[in-house]
């Protein structure tokens, strides 16, 4: 599923981020009815972002809405989630970013809240370092405020990704594909790092000229978009 943000329709979107979610839950990101995917409106008016009070893999195209950059629902159903403002600020901070996802995979929060950084020690971290991965410490609790939301943007930086420690992760990208897509690859990565670690010795990792060499070789847009269309394919059949 490919889409064009300045031609896609309102069921466009919902169906997207309904597959986003999907995807999320099936790759481990799922945490009973907490976490949520974003796509930004093509017309400016804010973000279409899942529901509250569903979990990720019960999302369909009905369980997402239209929330301005205040939290109104302009468009759709359903409670909306406290913290829209990740999706809006970030948004509003990067002209780049088309899409937001913010999950709590378990072995990403391990892997921030033990202090470690990611290191490049397997494929999937090479699409993240170098620079180090962002963290976020103002708080660990939710991120309810406008406030709070700049916090993490400013924290996420130029970033495709940020640590909020104690808590879960935030990944970005100019397409919703490519954001999820970041999320799966950051909780593969920090597994790996645990993994690595837990077996002793003395843990290598590529240099950074190697890690950006890597980035270009194995996730470069044709591989990204790749990965998403056989994640999609994946998915259970479902006649929700």
């Amino acid at each position: 599923m490919t889409i064009e943000s300045g031609t896609a329709t309102t069921t466009d979107l919902r169906e997207l981020v309904a597959t986003s979610c999907r995807v999320l839950a099936a790759t481990g990101h799922h945490d009973l009815i907490w976490g949520h995917a974003s796509v930004r409106d093509p017309r400016g008016r804010g973000v279409w972002l899942k529901t509250a009070e569903w979990g990720l893999d019960e999302v369909t195209p009905d369980r997402v809405h239209l929330v301005d950059p205040s939290g109104a629902v302009l468009d759709g159903d359903g409670a909306r989630h406290s913290e829209y403002p990740i999706h809006t600020e970030i948004m509003a901070a990067r002209p780049d970013v088309g899409a937001v996802v913010h999950t709590h995979p378990p072995h990403a929060v391990a892997l921030a809240a033990s202090g470690q950084e990611l290191r490049p020690v397997s494929h999937a971290a090479n699409y993240f370092v170098p620079p180090t991965v962002p963290r976020f410490t103002d708080t660990a609790d939710l991120v309810l405020t406008p406030d709070l939301g700049r916090s993490v943007a400013l924290a996420l930086g130029d970033a495709r990704a940020v640590f909020l420690v104690n808590h879960g992760i935030v990944a970005v990208g100019e397409s919703l594909p490519a954001a999820t897509v970041a999320a799966v690859l950051l909780e593969q990565a920090c597994e790996q790092q645990l993994r690595t670690h837990a077996a002793g010795g003395w843990p290598t990792w590529s240099p950074p000229e190697e890690s950006l060499a890597k980035r270009d070789h194995i996730y470069n847009d044709r591989a990204v978009q790749a990965a998403w269309a056989y994640l999609v394919r994946r998915l259970p059949t479902t006649g929700a």
